[in-house]
């Protein structure tokens, strides 16, 4: 081979690798959203955003305000937690993690006053206290909203009003003593009926 040729092949492999190289810079790196029971803390010290809380477990706590107080919806930051009750909770997992439910994960909670612990994870298969469906009842907010239900949104209505959720945030057991107002011992008392009632109502089916 001339001295010519090898130059030329030398080039053109210098050419390609540094080809390669640039499109592996250029390739976003994603950031996994590591999620365990140390990721949920007291509802309390997360940020409020009308009557429910928000988190971000990268840090970005900012770009999930953004997107929670955008006026015609926005997509949520990975990271993001979105809570209204401390027993449930909604985390924005890296991108492509689920792509059928815009990359959030649902989450059963049980807490205490020693912390939390998960009951249940997942997309189609976890149920909110009241026995509906987490996926199914957040679908219709999917646009613009990226599945946030609030009011006017077209989500199914829970059993409960903005009343009984702030009593459950209020009186949250990893917060230490509730901080209740007037009438949130009724909320709650109504809470736990509609919850035993729902839970009856399950045992009943089941034997049919």
């Amino acid at each position: 081979m001339s001295i010519a040729k090898i130059i030329r092949c030398t080039l053109a492999t210098l050419v390609i690798g540094i080809s390669v190289s640039g499109h592996a810079a250029d390739a976003p790196t994603v950031t996994p959203v590591k999620v365990d029971e140390n990721s949920f803390r007291c509802i309390r010290k997360m940020t409020p955003v009308r009557h429910f809380y928000v988190d971000n477990l990268l840090g970005n706590t900012a770009g999930t305000l953004a997107a929670a107080n955008a006026p015609k919806g926005a997509i949520y930051p990975a990271g993001s937690v979105v809570q209204l009750v401390p027993g449930e909770a909604m985390v924005k997992r890296e991108a492509g993690f689920s792509p059928a439910t815009g990359d959030w994960e649902f989450f059963e909670l049980n807490v205490d006053e020693k912390g939390t612990k998960i009951g249940k994870r997942g997309f189609a298969d976890v149920n909110n206290q009241f026995g509906g469906n987490c996926f199914a009842c957040h679908v219709p907010a999917r646009d613009p909203w990226d599945f946030i239900c609030e009011s006017g949104r077209g989500c199914e209505p829970i059993p409960i009003d903005h009343k009984m959720t702030g009593a459950v945030q209020r009186s949250d057991p990893r917060c230490g003593e509730p901080v209740l107002e007037s009438g949130d011992m009724v909320a709650l008392w109504k809470i736990k009926t509609i919850r035993f009632i729902g839970k009856t109502k399950a045992w009943i089916n089941s034997f049919r």
